[in-house]
């Protein structure tokens, strides 16, 4: 099941939560400033240890003190240039290694962020489009997870997301 909805990514009750993360996993701007907060110092004093994450990579942590979530990935999306850069690869690759991780994890409810389109300029409709399609592809396989959740963070993406998914 694929669905969407307008809210706060942190008060979500699903088995993990998507960070629209930075190379060096601190917190930020958008989602991952809510997500640090809500989190608590010890997401901080774990992503420290991890160190690094590439653009179109994910990693997993914790969730400390959002206790209706039990992990968090974090993947760090491409910063939009002018769409000759692989910034479409990039962030198809975000979801890619995201839902990959989650099923090692036995994951089976996730909720994604909008990722890439805040301060990240990457086009909302671009990259809605390569998110669905990428999460479409992956539920078609064996390793397919209960429930995904795109939460959008304003109306536009919400808007976007339903014609999307229908």
């Amino acid at each position: 099941m694929i669905n969407h909805i307008q809210k706060n990514i942190t008060a979500l009750s699903v088995d993990c939560i998507v960070n629209a993360a930075n190379e060096r996993l601190v917190s930020g701007g958008g989602v991952c400033g809510a997500i640090h907060a809500a989190a608590g110092p010890e997401l901080a004093e774990e992503c420290h240890r991890i160190g690094h994450c590439g653009v179109g990579e994910a990693r997993i942590t914790g969730s400390y003190n959002i206790t209706n979530v039990r992990h968090i990935i974090h993947t760090v999306g491409p910063v939009w240039k002018d769409g000759h850069q692989g910034e479409r690869d990039y962030l198809a690759n975000c979801y890619k290694k995201t839902l990959l991780l989650a099923s090692h994890h036995h994951i089976g409810t996730i909720a994604f962020p909008n990722i890439s389109t805040g301060i990240f300029g990457f086009p909302k409709e671009v990259a809605a489009r390569i998110a669905v399609d990428t999460v479409q592809t992956y539920q078609r396989s064996n390793r397919k997870l209960n429930r995904v959740i795109f939460c959008c963070f304003d109306k536009e993406n919400t808007t976007i997301y339903g014609k999307l998914l229908g």
